[in-house]
């Protein structure tokens, strides 16, 4: 990631907390998938249909040009890298359209019912894998416990509540 962020102009997150747990989720999604889907984004499981948000995503370049910062918070700019105070939640580039049919080709949305997205990979011992959503700003992640912090609001990992889709 330091390799990328050089040659394209961008810093890497200037949070060293929030840094660690998006690569620590990067490496989870890279070993749950077998490769590195945004670790702030709904993955299915499914390369062909996760391409676009396997970091760096297809919408980092225009999210640090707006926003200062990609949506996660990996990849900053230098204002963002030198007053870090200034990262700020960041809006879902990603079209619905391409979300709903990645999730259908993992086996269709998940009803009221399953909370869960279950993807061809699940989580530990075959379990689904949690939707978590931060109630300060609405950020989803799918992984077993929610994140210590938010990476958009930062938001302690208590403001974050199951996921239900529908």
């Amino acid at each position: 990631m330091r390799k990328n962020a050089k040659e394209n102009g961008y810093y890497l997150c200037p949070d060293t907390q929030l840094f660690k747990d998006l690569i620590n989720g990067l490496a989870t999604n890279t070993g749950r998938y077998g490769y590195g889907s945004c670790p702030c984004r709904v993955a299915s499981g499914i390369k062909k249909y996760d391409v676009d948000i396997i970091c760096p995503c297809e919408y980092r370049d225009a999210d640090v040009d707006e926003f200062g910062m990609c949506y996660c918070g990996l990849f900053v700019n230098k204002k963002i890298q030198q007053n870090p105070s200034q990262m700020g939640p960041i809006p879902e580039r990603r079209p619905h359209e391409i979300m709903d049919a990645a999730l259908a080709a993992a086996g269709g949305k998940p009803t009221k019912k399953d909370k869960t997205i279950t993807g061809n990979k699940p989580g530990k011992k075959g379990q689904p894998i949690k939707v978590w959503r931060c109630t300060v700003c609405g950020y989803l992640c799918a992984r077993e416990t929610p994140p210590p912090i938010c990476p958009i609001c930062k938001a302690k990992a208590e403001r974050f509540e199951p996921f239900t889709f529908g």
